[in-house]
């Protein structure tokens, strides 16, 4: 198992390369799988790719539609997980936000993620911070345990956090995005999102996922600062009404090109 980056690197080597699986494909450059394809050409194998990915971006669409790539597509939940109910409130109710994350987690006995945009406050960013939400959260429920993970964190150190909530010795996790992909507690059954409007469709929804893992009903509270720009509000209708990637992916505010299929370029980067 290889992240992206170091697995495309010259020194790196395989022996017999014949099969690549990339998951979250969303994440990969087209010249990282490219790559990858390569080093399997140098040893006499033509290397078989299977990528997944819940929420496809639009060169990936176009690459399933031109590139000669069958598809199958996946559109049940998982045995015994529930759809998650996604609401957009406004910041003025934060208040009314933390006393639902204390019931739902000294009531119900539920755990619960707690996710910012920021890891420190900024002057330049009106958003809150990962760092900043974790000493109000403490004072404001001093009956819970409250963790924080970050990315700029060693590993053994975000780790040792992951692991704690894991197992239950946390009830309420503030976090950076660094939660987006690889982490399943089918306790967490509730999930703010601090500044929503400063994310990406395909971002909010794997982050979304990471409740409703469990048998228990789940929800997602989309705690966003207003205004909010008209696209913004484009953006959260989209994840309030479906909890399918694909379908929220294909209704992007503005309609994203795919760009050039080799990778150059995008409809907003282009070569002079």
């Amino acid at each position: 198992m290889l992240a992206p980056t170091p697995s495309s690197r010259k020194q790196v080597q395989f022996n017999g390369l014949a099969l690549v699986i990339i998951d979250e494909q969303h994440r990969f450059g087209v010249h990282q799988r490219l790559a990858l394809w390569e080093k399997g050409l140098q040893q006499g194998y033509h290397p078989h790719q299977l990528i997944m990915t819940a929420t496809p971006i639009p060169r990936t669409l176009a690459m399933t539609a031109y590139a000669d790539l069958d598809t199958s597509t996946i559109d049940e939940l998982p045995p015994g997980r529930t759809p998650v109910t996604t609401v957009a409130i406004p910041d003025t109710r934060r208040s009314d936000i933390i006393d639902r994350v204390r019931n739902a987690c000294m009531q119900e006995g539920r755990q619960a993620y707690w996710v910012c945009t920021l890891i420190e406050e900024s002057d330049l960013l009106e958003a809150q911070a990962a760092e900043a939400t974790w000493e109000e959260l403490k004072l404001a429920l001093p009956e819970l345990n409250v963790g924080l993970v970050h990315g700029r964190m060693k590993p053994a150190e975000k780790q040792a956090v992951m692991q704690a909530f894991k197992q239950g010795e946390l009830h309420l996790l503030i976090a950076t995005t660094v939660i987006e992909v690889g982490v399943d507690v089918p306790n967490a059954s509730l999930m703010i999102v601090e500044n929503p409007e400063r994310l990406g469709l395909a971002q909010l929804h794997q982050l979304r996922g990471r409740v409703g893992r469990g048998a228990v009903a789940s929800h997602c509270v989309l705690l966003y600062k207003a205004p909010l720009s008209k696209t913004a509000q484009m953006r959260l209708q989209v994840l309030r009404d479906s909890n399918d990637g694909f379908r929220d992916c294909a209704k992007r505010p503005g309609n994203p090109r795919a760009g050039r299929i080799a990778g150059h370029a995008s409809d907003r980067q282009r070569r002079v």
